[in-house]
């Protein structure tokens, strides 16, 4: 409790247009097992995040999902805070990316704003980048145009590079629609933290509409 298949059922009935998983390797958050029973109902894209270990490849590779994302974050680390430096990990990652693409799955990589990261994305084969958005978020109540000017520039250049374009992290119903409306050319956003504590509050249904609205 609570049940998690239930849980992405009825998100997906609601209107999410996919699921994401993240399961760590302490998995406090959502196990190995929950992971393989919920690829089964799910009939939108599923996305499984995740630290490239060789247990999370294995288990990318049995379940097949529509999407893996690539984040940085260790079995020590508490949770994402940082995008990959595709230079410094560029043999890892192509290897990592691979192996996924023969079996037809499509790749994003965590990275931040860093121009240089980006072109490092594309060229280890990925297919999208997810940005890191924490510190537009952070910076969003102060002055939203400042905050969100380097994600601008950083998803023109992917789009230049023919990369698509995720974000995540931190975003909410205050600071979804600006980020939204500010990239023209992003591909989707993965909300957890933030949609389920809406939910608490609303519901899960309203909460997903609203998000949904911010999206429009």
């Amino acid at each position: 409790m609570p049940n998690v298949v239930l849980a992405a059922q009825k998100c997906e009935q609601f209107g999410a247009d996919g699921i994401t998983v993240h399961p760590r390797p302490d998995a406090r958050h959502i196990t190995y097992e929950d992971v393989r029973h919920i690829s089964p109902i799910i009939t939108t894209e599923f996305n499984i995040e995740g630290y490239p270990s060789p247990s999370f490849i294995e288990l990318v590779k049995e379940v097949k999902p529509h999407q893996v994302t690539l984040v940085p974050d260790p079995p020590d680390v508490l949770t994402s805070n940082a995008g990959w430096n595709t230079i410094q990990h560029r043999s890892f990652l192509s290897s990592v990316i691979n192996e996924f693409k023969k079996i037809g799955i499509r790749t994003s990589i965590f990275v931040d704003t860093d121009l240089a990261f980006i072109e490092g994305a594309k060229h280890i084969g990925s297919d999208r980048v997810e940005l890191y958005t924490e510190q537009y978020a952070g910076n969003f109540t102060s002055n939203k145009m400042l905050a969100v000017e380097p994600y601008v520039r950083a998803a023109s250049h992917a789009q230049e590079l023919q990369l698509g374009v995720n974000a995540g992290h931190d975003l909410n119903l205050d600071n979804l629609s600006y980020f939204a409306s500010s990239i023209s050319c992003l591909d989707e956003v993965s909300i957890g933290h933030a949609l389920i504590s809406d939910a608490l509050y609303l519901g899960l249904e309203s909460t997903i509409k609203k998000y949904k609205h911010c999206l429009a």
